[in-house]
């Protein structure tokens, strides 16, 4: 039981749409079958030793394994084009199967062993409709797809017909079959166009999150260009001036050597600035880009409570860096829907930043990751703590607790005074 719903809850949300739509359309057929059923059984009630009635049951129940196993391989076919064809055993099985129980039931009518003549046309649409839903996926063309819809149901009017059915039976039997046909191929067809949109969303969901770590690094990237091409540009050239110049045993070689030690260190100071700006990105702007990037991947995002823009720098900066990793792990592990960010920036009390989201991976354990680990150890040097854990019924909370620096305007406002000032006592 617990590897079921560990299975479950590891599935994505258009691995669930799939599923539903395929149950729904196999529901189908099952429903259409207990229908034909209603037609076979009371024949079995009134002559228990007639043999016709008791074939019509299992032909039925084959139909329906049939029609479910021609769909399933068809459905995936279509979703897939490296898919493998659907065997034509069960396809040509199925119209076999098909055309007995149309026969079947005729011949059931015929021997008087049916008790609702007035619903033989209704069976007998319910018998082509498990045919032409199975075989609607099977063709591209629409035109090909009424045709398949079309044959069986003037079969059966023939049919009908041939049993004394008048021309008012035969119309009705014809309107019937014909709207139960179309419907049903129509409904299977929408179902596997359904399923491969949620397909192709979900996928560009996943292509978006990726855009935006690529996004990401890129900027990063082009930072260091930007500050390194031209230095390392000049120390090549002021080098190669040095080494011409030491050839030729020039004092000014030393000097070239020096601007080459000065424009180094220059950089190494840019560089360090760069990496400082990118860790201490402001909190504010990392939760509005949470915001923009989780929307982007069609999570429903919100936060809820301070902004963040009263607490210490230092304070904001290893909240920066939590929400940072935690829309990271949102994103990357599970399959989220909704993620709620709360943030109490106190004082009294310290600073809080919660985010929580459903749709989490129970095969993974929480706070395995490394990130956890070292936004734990960031934390840490703050004297805050770092909490990760599950929540009911799938969802995962991150909860950063970190105090106000001591020394600070809110620190000192929140300490309570310990020595009053006693007033001055004259005489």
């Amino acid at each position: 039981m617990e590897g079921a719903g560990v299975r479950r809850q590891r599935r994505s949300s258009a691995e669930r749409v799939e599923s539903y739509t395929r149950k729904s359309v196999n529901a189908t057929y099952v429903v259409f079958g207990c229908s034909e059923l209603v037609l076979a059984l009371p024949g079995i009630g009134r002559r228990w030793d007639s043999v016709l009635p008791w074939l019509l049951v299992p032909l039925t129940v084959a139909q329906c394994v049939l029609a479910v196993v021609v769909t399933g391989q068809a459905m995936t076919r279509r979703l897939a084009a490296t898919a493998p064809r659907p065997h034509p055993w069960p396809v040509c099985a199925l119209g076999v199967v098909t055309a007995l129980l149309l026969a079947g039931f005729g011949a059931l009518a015929g021997t008087g062993l049916l008790v609702a003549v007035y619903l033989l046309p209704a069976g007998l649409s319910f018998v082509t409709s498990v045919l032409t839903g199975s075989y609607a996926l099977l063709v591209a063309r629409r035109r090909t797809v009424a045709v398949i819809a079309a044959v069986p149901t003037v079969c059966v009017a023939v049919l009908l017909a041939g049993l004394g059915l008048n021309v008012y039976g035969v119309v009705v039997s014809l309107l019937v079959g014909a709207f139960s046909t179309a419907s049903t191929a129509a409904t299977v067809r929408c179902s596997a166009w359904v399923v491969s949109v949620v397909r192709e969303l979900a996928a560009a969901r996943e292509a978006q999150a990726r855009l935006a770590v690529a996004e990401e690094r890129l900027r990063f990237g082009r930072d260091l260009h930007d500050v390194l091409g031209r230095n390392l540009a000049v120390i090549a050239l002021k080098g190669e001036l040095a080494v011409q110049l030491a050839r030729r045993g020039r004092p000014e070689a030393v000097e070239q050597m020096v601007e080459v030690q000065r424009i180094a260190q220059e950089s190494q100071a840019e560089v360090r600035e760069v990496v400082r700006g990118y860790r201490t990105a402001g909190l504010r702007s990392e939760l509005t880009g949470a915001l923009s990037v989780l929307r982007a991947a069609g999570v429903a995002a919100r936060i809820e409570g301070d902004d963040g823009t009263a607490l210490p720098p230092v304070v904001q900066s290893a909240l920066a860096w939590v929400v940072r990793e935690g829309t990271t792990n949102v994103l990357r592990h599970g399959d989220a829907r909704t993620c709620v960010i709360g943030l109490r920036a106190g004082p009294p009390g310290p600073a809080v930043l919660t985010m929580e989201n459903d749709g989490v991976d129970a095969a993974r354990p929480p706070g395995s990751g490394s990130g956890l680990a070292g936004l734990r150890e960031r934390l840490a040097a703050l004297d805050g703590t770092l909490a990760a854990r599950p929540c009911a019924p799938d969802g995962f909370r991150l909860t950063a607790t970190v105090p106000w620096p001591s020394g600070t305007a809110a620190d000192e406002a929140s300490r309570p005074a310990t020595d009053p000032v006693e007033p001055a006592v004259t005489s």
